[in-house]
């Protein structure tokens, strides 16, 4: 058998990692890789217009599998291109192989043409880094790197310098083994019995979910059920409980609701279930607090804790439940499915089509795509107030996914996530939610989904406005400031046909369904430019006093501003006020 090169070993290890897919923009570094793909038959190169969304596609793809995701950049700038979606990946856990090239070694530290110290600029984002150096080395560096992405989901890179990728490899391992399923964690026995002690004594015991309870949805609601404790979960936990699940009550935080936000607020004992839920001042001080996480560092980041569990989720559940004595009293539990309730009906209104003033309200949209989506349908989503649309009036029922930059809060990340997510499987319905913001930061790769076919259905909330960075400005007490946030847009439907897809533009309340119909129906990527107000204001479940004060002094120094001739400060208010009535 004929010896393979550095770059055909790094496929059969992919290969044997259940890569399938790759993303990115080549160059002359990646030519020798892109080479032995063409002669391979074991994967698809998807070329993108720009690697940042190459590598929020891999990202995406690693959420949704479970497995990897694999993005290439060349030399220099094509590999720098990749690291702001890389960071994604990093904050959302999700195992990404990043392949770059590099210059020869004998022009390393001359200051050649496109030279970057690579691993210098990826040593934060990285968990680990395989430079090639020679032909020998390759082989185990490159599984080390991959089994550490496929098994600690960590984002690591291969680099490929441009005299190594052709040299042969002279010894393959032929027999490759790749550990493709993590191993449970138990804690110690005598924890989960004071862990038990402590939810046994609770008189008003709450739940706090997030997404590392995947796989464990209905062992916890069963233990929910028995002890009548509400569960509230995480943005990130959206996928995996519901509100029909029972003592399911919903989300605190800024996007949550008054049933999530008082069951965390006025328990006794709070049960934090695979979560490192960063706003920390949602959770009170002065009551017991048991945390169970797979990842040590977690454990008492964000809060005082009385017990702390290391642990998977669904093996500690297996555990602690036998021990768990069933509560009769069912007060609490029902006290916030009331407050859940009232907030639902509220937001079911909120998204009724009978709201046909225009600019039209952002709900109107979110929720007639939750109600006609596939039950399987995915949704990926950018940063924003389109992400408030989604945690409010967008439900995840059946075998819902979604994916977004819920921890790296980084702006154009919901078209290139749903070209990952519908790359794996074009059949399967993908919905990408954008503000106009973000769309226009990834909106060239709308042509990428043309080119390879995919149906992916795309709403653009246009407000033609950086919608959320004019209310963070506003609670903080910063005057509308026109310049910094209003955006001046194209007619996106008629973008999507430029690029070869299909839309429609969205201005009146009974075209917002026909809409959404006709996108799903459709075989080519399609957008609904939906132009909606900028004045709508996405209120948290609980006000506090300083925001209050900053909304109020704000109104003031409009006004102020209003009197000597800034006009975009009345258009500012008017705007307010209708989306108010």
């Amino acid at each position: 058998m004929a010896s393979k090169n550095v770059c055909e070993v790094l496929l059969d290890n992919l290969a044997h990692a259940g890569a399938s897919h790759i993303f990115g923009v080549t160059g002359d570094a990646l030519n020798p890789f892109l080479e032995a793909i063409r002669g391979d038959g074991r994967f698809e190169w998807f070329g993108v217009r720009h690697e940042e969304n190459a590598a929020y596609a891999a990202y995406s793809q690693a959420a949704l599998s479970g497995g990897i995701g694999v993005c290439a950049g060349t030399v220099g700038p094509g590999a720098l291109h990749l690291i702001n979606g890389l960071y994604n990946a990093k904050k959302e856990r999700a195992g990404v192989v990043a392949i770059t090239g590099q210059v020869a070694h004998k022009e390393r530290s001359t200051n050649y043409h496109q030279e970057v110290n690579l691993e210098k600029m990826f040593d934060d984002v990285c968990g680990f880094q395989a430079i090639i150096h020679t032909a020998e080395a390759a082989p185990r560096l490159m599984q080390m790197a991959i089994q550490k992405a496929l098994i600690e989901r960590e984002v690591v890179r291969i680099e490929l310098p441009i005299d190594v990728t052709e040299q042969k490899v002279p010894e393959i391992r032929k027999d490759f083994h790749f550990v493709t399923k993590p191993s449970a964690i138990i804690p110690p026995q005598e924890e989960i019995e004071r862990a038990a002690d402590l939810i046994n004594q609770g008189k008003k015991v709450a739940f706090f979910c997030g997404h590392g309870c995947h796989g464990a949805r209905d062992e916890i609601v069963e233990l929910a059920k028995r002890i009548h404790a509400p569960i509230t979960h995480t943005l990130k936990a959206k996928e995996v409980f519901d509100y029909d699940d029972g003592p399911v009550v919903g989300m605190t935080g800024l996007l949550g609701n008054p049933g999530g936000y008082h069951s965390v607020r006025d328990c006794d004992v709070l049960v934090m279930l695979g979560t490192d839920f960063p706003y920390e001042w949602f959770i009170p001080g002065g009551i017991e607090v048991v945390q169970v996480d797979c990842r040590a560092e977690n454990v008492g980041r964000r809060t005082n804790v009385t017990v702390g569990l290391i642990g998977t989720i669904k093996e500690t559940i297996g555990l602690l439940a036998p021990l768990i004595k069933d509560k009769s009293d069912a007060d609490f539990l029902d006290k916030q499915k009331k407050r859940s309730s009232k907030w639902l009906e509220a937001m079911e209104e909120q998204g009724s089509p009978e709201r046909t003033s225009k600019p039209l309200h952002p709900q109107l949209f979110a929720k007639a795509v939750s109600d006609m989506a596939d039950d399987d349908a995915i949704f990926a989503a950018d940063v924003g107030e389109c992400t408030v649309w989604l945690a409010r009036q967008m439900r995840m029922k059946g075998e819902r996914r979604m994916v977004s930059a819920f921890n790296h809060g980084s702006l154009g990340s919901g078209l290139p996530s749903a070209l990952g997510a519908i790359a794996q499987n074009p059949k399967r319905q993908v919905w990408s939610l954008c503000g106009d913001g973000g769309f226009g930061m990834a909106m060239q790769d709308f042509v990428t989904a043309v080119r390879y076919d995919w149906p992916l259905k795309v709403i653009i909330f246009n407000n033609s406005e950086l919608g959320f960075v004019k209310m963070e400005m506003e609670v903080a007490g910063y005057a509308y400031n026109k310049n910094a946030t209003h955006l001046q847009n194209p007619d996106f439907a008629e973008y999507a046909k430029i690029c070869g897809g299909d839309g429609v533009r969205v201005e009146d309340a009974d075209q917002v369904i026909p809409a959404i119909e006709k996108a799903a129906a459709s075989d080519k990527p399609f957008i609904i430019d939906a132009i909606v107000t900028s004045g709508e204001f996405a209120m948290p479940p609980h006000i506090e006093i300083k925001q209050a004060w900053g909304f109020g002094l704000v109104k003031v120094k409009e006004g102020i501003l209003m009197l000597k001739g800034d006009e975009s400060q009345w258009g500012n208010w008017k705007d307010e006020i209708k989306a108010l009535l």
